[in-house]
């Protein structure tokens, strides 16, 4: 792979079979797919890093009917995955893209793993979000990326976007789940503290040379194998802080593109076509305004690049938003601080606390609105909802020493040591009382004594009455079996002192985006495909139409339509050349 150091060391008379507009785990794997299929392709990245936000998830990675799923859901089928789509999703998008999804999504695998160091396993257990519904699984849809040796990327591996610094401990180690848990057990278990004591080694000797840990999971290990597997083409060109100004179409489609970089413009040609992948709208000051009103864009977890520029070009040759009954976006409750650098934190609480037995959530009224064990997403709709009538942004979720304790809370890590700087600076607060609590966050003390009075209640007896906390699979996964109570996601909040977190939503990626058919083509108003003009990823409308089914609900299909997509541009630049002989 080559890579551009400066726009202007591309020569005035390039072609590229294949141009991808932005580099995040979509645009990746299309450059991926299109190379291996043997295309000259140009990767074209608005950051100075690749990776985008999937750099910064877990990386699941949901596609259902995978030989790795068979090793632990053998009976799981492709009938199955389409009912529980069909169940949850119904009319929100159209029927024939998820079956597209799911007719492809093993043969996307395949084609990757064999053909590149991308490489996945099933998650063990990792249920389906609403996993009430007909059709669902508890495992075997979900894929996660093998941690990977970031040292293999050479110099390239200062080009991959870390992780968010609040997922990682001891300056840059990144850690996944079992190794939290390994982590915290190293004093009582000899294999954990084997497997702590290996974690650290590791970390130790990669901070002599790197200025993070070169151990790679989750999101990291995903995007680092893709660049990896794309710096060993010599069919690839990556640019890098390069601008897409203008995509021009001619008489058979999409035929060129005009690239920016510090004042300098190319022009390149484009023969088999142009992949949109370039995050979606979330960063886009207009779009965002109409599409996710009231929503700060400073709660936005989601990596810079997410500009919505690349689709306003393809709105400018005729395509167009579908429309997404559900949601705009998908979703997550999040914290902020302020980082000793001036930046600011913004901290998914995806699985790690708010579900723990000893948490709660509530409004300014100190009452609950939401099941805090439903999904991110759905928590953060309920936030939106909830501040209709009575304000719940932001809202407050508050344990007790004891689950602050053994969980942590938001970027508190568990332990309660190395409290005072987050108490010091307003990211946790602390009440010796519920009532002194209540009035250090301006909450009404007589409702959140009442609420918690409840919850305690309902802890005893294992059963929620008022929001039905802990009654799915789902919820019973990101709760704690251990913790000894009648329901995983119950437990009594009395052991002082007590402590907050205030909780915004921020929105995580798009659900709307262009209209495409089932091969990633970009449709027009009357839904004619535009010739040689593609999209997938955040830039394409996502098939779950606003609902969240399940982990890596994004990324498995961003991953399956840049396949489709690829395929699509190389077989048609093929059948165009054989018909010009």
């Amino acid at each position: 792979m080559q890579v551009l150091k400066n726009l202007s060391d591309l020569p005035s008379t390039a072609a590229f079979d294949v141009v991808v507009i932005g580099a995040g785990g979509a645009g990746l794997a299309a450059a991926l797919f299109a190379a291996i299929d043997g295309a000259k392709v140009l990767l074209v990245e608005h950051t100075e890093h690749v990776g985008g936000t999937t750099a910064m998830s877990a990386g699941t990675t949901w596609i259902p009917g995978t030989h790795h799923g068979a090793t632990v859901n053998p009976s799981d089928t492709l009938n199955d995955a389409a009912r529980y789509l069909n169940n949850a999703i119904g009319e929100r998008s159209p029927a024939h893209l998820r079956q597209a999804f799911l007719d492809n999504g093993a043969l996307a695998v395949q084609r990757i793993e064999a053909n590149s160091a991308v490489k996945f396993r099933a998650c063990a257990k990792h249920p389906d979000y609403l996993s009430e519904l007909d059709g669902s699984t508890l495992n075997g849809r979900a894929l996660e990326p093998l941690p990977f040796d970031g040292r293999l990327l050479g110099e390239q591996f200062a080009l991959l976007r870390p992780p968010i610094p609040e997922f990682t401990v001891l300056g840059g180690m990144m850690v996944d789940r079992a190794d939290i848990n390994h982590l915290l057990g190293m004093t009582t278990s000899f294999a954990s503290l084997k497997h702590s004591a290996k974690l650290l080694l590791r970390h130790a000797s990669d901070r002599l040379r790197y200025p993070r840990g070169t151990r790679l999971v989750m999101g990291n290990a995903l995007v680092g194998r893709l660049l990896y597997s794309l710096s060993q083409r010599a069919n690839v060109t990556l640019a890098l802080k390069t601008s897409v100004d203008q995509i021009k179409q001619g008489a058979d489609g999409v035929e060129s593109v005009t690239l920016m970089q510090n004042g300098v413009r190319r022009t390149v040609q484009v023969k088999g076509g142009v992949i949109l992948a370039s995050g979606g709208f979330n960063r886009h000051p207009a779009l965002r305004q109409t599409m996710l009103p009231g929503i700060n864009p400073a709660w936005c977890p989601g990596a810079p690049g997410h500009t919505g520029a690349a689709q306003d070009l393809a709105r400018g040759l005729g395509a167009h938003f579908s429309d997404t009954v559900n949601s705009n976006a998908f979703w997550a409750p999040v914290s902020l601080r302020q980082r000793g650098d001036g930046t600011q934190a913004v901290f998914p609480h995806f699985v790690m606390d708010r579900a723990k037995p000893g948490m709660i959530t509530v409004n300014q009224a100190g009452q609950r609105f939401v099941n805090e064990s439903t999904s991110y997403h759905l928590f953060a709709l309920a936030m939106q909802e909830a501040n209709k009538t009575t304000k719940a942004i932001p809202a407050y979720l508050i344990c007790d020493a004891e689950a602050l304790l053994k969980y942590g809370i938001g970027m508190v890590r568990p332990g309660g040591k190395g409290l005072a700087p987050f108490i010091a600076d307003g990211y946790l607060t602390e009440g010796q009382t519920l009532r002194e609590l209540a009035q250090k966050l301006g909450v009404d003390a007589t409702g959140l004594e009442a609420s918690i009075s409840k919850i305690n209640s309902y802890a005893e007896s294992g059963i929620d009455p008022d929001f039905h906390r802990g009654e799915t699979a789902y919820q019973h996964n990101i709760g704690d079996a251990t913790a000894g109570g009648k329901n995983p996601n119950l437990g009594p909040l009395k052991i002082a002192p007590f402590y907050a977190v205030k909780l915004y939503p921020g929105d995580i990626g798009a659900s709307t985006g262009l209209a495409t058919d089932g091969d990633a083509r970009v449709l027009n108003q009357d839904g004619q495909a535009i010739p040689r003009l593609y999209a997938v990823g955040n830039d394409m409308h996502s098939i779950m139409g606003g609902v969240y089914t399940g982990p890596g609900i994004t990324i498995g299909p961003g991953f399956v339509f840049a396949y489709l997509a690829a395929r699509h541009v190389v077989t048609s630049k093929v059948k165009d050349n054989c018909s010009n002989v």
